[in-house]
């Protein structure tokens, strides 16, 4: 890899698995002087060094010159990981990488989606927890002062690694896709600008996932509070009507279309860290947490700041709550995982799949058993 020869002391970031998601982010990135040293990495250097040409040819056309480097990373490999982390030294790492996308399920007939779909999310969790625990272990063994943002599935993957001290700083996505929506509907609830509007939520991923597709919160415990600039306390708010708009006048597009919502939120956290700036976010797993908070953004990650009533504790309960609607019954003081028997029962009866339990260091082998069951039952539907 080339330094860069600017002189620039910004931080360096680091994009890991550059799918659509993280190449929607490295255009945010270098759209502003505050984030635009970026580093790609990944097994692909021909192909991410293409990706990285357009995004900083695309940026110039608009005026804005960062730089994209580009180094080799197979995380299979967790010695050569680290040794490239010690060699590059990124401030930030934003890990994209998974080994099975979510949306995939998605592209199957929508009535085999649905019934696919009642599994909730918890069960594809070793393709998300695998890649991660390989990047942790090579972080901490490069001895590089860096902070991890994750990106996959980060509200149950950050507390598991969290409980063998390797959870990523923080993640996002999830809890902070929705509250834009929940803005503009409080907005219209409290005749206000959106501007005007403050929300804190505290959910976990099933939450965020089911409200914009059903209108209401299914069996997601969560917790949401609002006030209102020149307005003394907090807002009533009628939820149901508020959950609603969310299933009509404010839906969305989702799939592959709503990464460009989960990239914005990636960018508000690594723009938070890079200029240390404190600014009000949402994102799942600040320093492992279950779930997902508001929080204040800085150098570090994310420290809570939770609403008045709320405490830590009981923002953790809730979301352990939410958690257990999502899959996941509960996590050991190992790693050990625990999945709910409803949602595996779904993975079983469709796919022949079936983990109860799942110790953290045999996540890559039901890893490679869901992929391989999952390839056989989506051959079966095309």
């Amino acid at each position: 890899m080339t330094p860069p020869t600017d002189g620039s002391d910004k931080p360096r970031i680091m994009l890991l698995g550059m799918g659509d998601l993280s190449a929607r982010v490295l255009s945010m990135l270098l759209g502003d002087p505050a984030t635009n040293r970026v580093v790609l990495a990944g097994r692909d250097t021909e192909a991410i060094r293409r990706r990285g040409n357009l995004a900083l040819f695309t940026a110039a056309n608009l005026g804005l010159h960062g730089t994209v480097d580009t180094v080799h990373i197979d995380l299979r490999d967790v010695g050569a990981t680290a040794e490239t982390l010690a060699e590059v030294r990124p401030d930030i790492i934003f890990m994209g990488g998974s080994l099975q996308s979510w949306r995939v399920i998605t592209a199957l007939p929508e009535a085999v989606f649905k019934d696919l779909d009642e599994a909730q999310f918890g069960p594809w969790l070793p393709m998300h927890l695998t890649l991660n625990h390989l990047l942790m272990r090579a972080v901490r063994d490069s001895g590089v002062d860096t902070r991890v943002v994750n990106a996959a599935f980060p509200d149950a993957v950050g507390p598991i690694l969290g409980k063998v001290g390797l959870a990523p700083a923080i993640g996002v996505g999830n809890v902070a896709n929705i509250v834009p929506a929940l803005t503009l509907g409080a907005a219209h609830l409290l005749d206000t600008h959106p501007s005007r509007v403050e929300l804190r939520l505290t959910a976990q991923h099933y939450f965020s996932h089911y409200v914009p597709r059903f209108g209401d919160a299914g069996r997601g415990a969560y917790h949401l509070a609002a006030t209102v600039r020149g307005r003394p306390g907090t807002a009533e708010l009628d939820h149901g009507a508020l959950f609603a708009q969310l299933g009509g006048r404010l839906k969305r597009l989702g799939g592959i279309d709503g990464q460009l919502l989960t990239a914005s939120s990636a960018v508000r956290v690594l723009r938070g860290m890079a200029t240390d700036s404190g600014v009000l976010a949402h994102a799942p797993a600040p320093d492992g947490l279950p779930g997902g908070y508001p929080v204040r953004v800085s150098r570090d990650g994310g420290t809570l700041d939770l609403p008045e009533g709320l405490d830590r504790d009981e923002a953790i309960r809730l979301n352990e709550e939410c958690q257990r609607a999502d899959g996941i019954d509960h996590i050991d003081d190992d790693g050990t995982v625990h999945f709910t028997e409803p949602e595996m029962a779904v993975m079983k009866r469709l796919l022949g799949y079936e983990c109860r339990r799942m110790r953290l260091d045999d996540a890559g082998a039901w890893a490679d058993e869901l992929g391989r069951k999952y390839a056989a039952f989506a051959a079966k539907h095309r």
